[in-house]
C-alpha cells in the first residue's frame, strides 16, 4: 500500500522498510507487487478490474528467479546435487539461466547453460557476468536445440546435473507454493481470472492448481505465439516472444487446469508492451506484452464487470534492448 505523510507531499511506502536485513540474495525471492494501470484501463475502457503481477520485481529480473531456487534445493535435499561435485547443466531461452546463475554463484556451483543464438544479447552478456559456461544452438531449432545441446554436455561431463526446467515437478509447485499464494492473499481471494504466457507452464499451471479449488469459477489462459501456435493443435514456427512458445507441449504443463489458449502475434505483443511504458511507466518485456495483449478482451467484455483479471509480467523490458522491442529507438 501507499500513503502520503501529513508532513510530506510525497507518496510514501507502507511499510518504510522490510524491516530485516537478508543473510543472502536469495531470501529475496516472491512476494513481488500486484498493480493496476489505471491509464491504459481508461483508454481501454475496460469493465473488469485489471492488475499486473510484477516478477520482474524478483532479485534477478524475472518470474524464473523462483524455479532456479526450488528446483536447485529440492535436488540438494534429495541428495542428487552438492557443491564442490555436481556441475549444473540447462537448456533455457535465458531467464532460467540467468536465475540458475545466481543461485548456482551464491551457493558454489559450476553452471553451464545452452541457449538458442536468438536469445537477447543482454541475457547472453548477464550470464558471462555471473561466469556461466554458455553454449549458443542454432536459433532455427529453437528450445529443441538447446536441449539437445544440453543433453549431449550431461553425457559428456562428470558430475553433471540438469535442472530440466520443461519437466522438472519443482517448477509448477513452487508456483502453486508462492506465487499463487501472493495472489490470492493481496486480492483477498478476489481473483477472477489469472491469464500468462505459457513457456515451460509451470507458472500458470502451479497457480492453477492451488487457486481452482479454492474458488470455484477461478479461470487460467495460457498465452503462445501466433507464429508457433503448438498448444492450439498447429506446426511450431520461428518466432520474437522470447520465454513463451517452446515449440512443443511441456510435460509439466496441465492443460486440464486451463480454460482457453489465446494466442498473439510478435508485432501484437511488442506493441503492447511499448503502449504500457506509454501509458502507465511500466517498461515489460514481450512476453509481458502479449500476456497483457491476450488478457484486455477479457477485461472489455461487459460480462465480466467486477471481475479481477491478473496478468503475469514475467520480465522487465531492459533485458530486451537488442530486440525489435527498441527498434527505432
Amino acid at each position: 500500500m501507499q500513503k502520503s505523510s501529513p508532513t510530506s507531499p510525497f507518496t510514501l511506502p507502507e511499510p518504510p522498510a522490510r524491516g530485516r536485513v537478508y543473510d543472502s540474495i536469495l531470501e529475496t525471492i516472491g512476494a513481488t507487487p500486484l498493480v493496476r494501470l489505471p491509464r491504459l484501463a481508461a483508454e481501454e475502457k475496460l469493465s473488469a478490474d485489471l492488475a499486473l503481477k510484477l516478477e520482474f520485481f524478483n532479485p534477478l529480473g524475472s518470474v524464473k528467479d523462483r524455479i532456479a531456487l526450488a528446483m536447485i534445493e529440492q535436488a540438494e535435499a534429495a541428495g542428487e546435487i552438492a557443491p564442490g561435485r555436481s556441475v549444473l547443466v540447462e537448456p533455457t531461452s535465458g531467464n532460467t539461466g540467468i536465475g540458475l546463475a545466481f543461485v548456482a554463484v551464491a551457493k558454489g556451483y559450476r553452471l553451464i547453460v545452452a541457449m538458442p543464438e536468438g536469445a537477447s544479447i543482454e541475457r547472453r552478456k548477464m550470464l558471462r557476468l555471473m561466469g556461466v559456461e554458455l553454449e549458443l544452438t542454432p536459433a532455427a531449432k529453437g528450445m529443441r536445440g538447446a536441449i539437445a545441446r544440453a543433453e549431449e554436455i550431461v553425457a559428456a561431463t562428470p558430475g553433471a546435473w540438469m535442472a530440466r526446467q520443461f519437466d522438472n515437478p519443482a517448477n509448477p509447485a513452487i508456483h502453486a507454493l508462492t506465487t499463487a499464494e501472493e495472489i490470492w492473499t493481496d486480492t483477498a481471494g478476489a481473483v477472477d481470472v489469472v491469464v500468462g504466457g505459457a513457456g515451460t507452464g509451470g507458472t500458470m499451471t502451479g497457480i492453477a492448481r492451488a487457486l481452482k479449488p479454492r474458488k470455484p469459477g477461478l479461470q487460467c489462459f495460457l498465452v503462445e505465439p501466433t507464429e508457433s501456435a503448438v498448444l492450439s493443435g498447429e506446426e511450431p514456427g520461428p518466432h520474437g516472444i522470447q520465454g513463451i512458445g517452446a515449440g512443443f507441449k511441456p510435460s509439466i504443463l496441465d492443460l486440464e487446469v486451463m480454460d482457453g489458449i489465446l494466442r498473439v502475434s510478435e508485432r501484437e505483443a511488442i506493441t503492447m508492451a511499448r503502449r504500457l511504458a506509454a501509458t502507465d511507466g511500466i517498461p515489460v518485456g514481450i512476453s509481458s506484452g502479449a500476456a497483457l495483449h491476450a488478457a484486455l478482451p477479457l477485461a472489455r467484455a461487459p460480462e465480466r464487470a467486477g471481475q479481477l483479471i491478473v496478468v503475469i509480467a514475467p520480465s522487465f523490458a531492459e533485458r530486451y534492448f537488442s530486440t525489435p522491442l527498441f527498434a527505432g529507438f
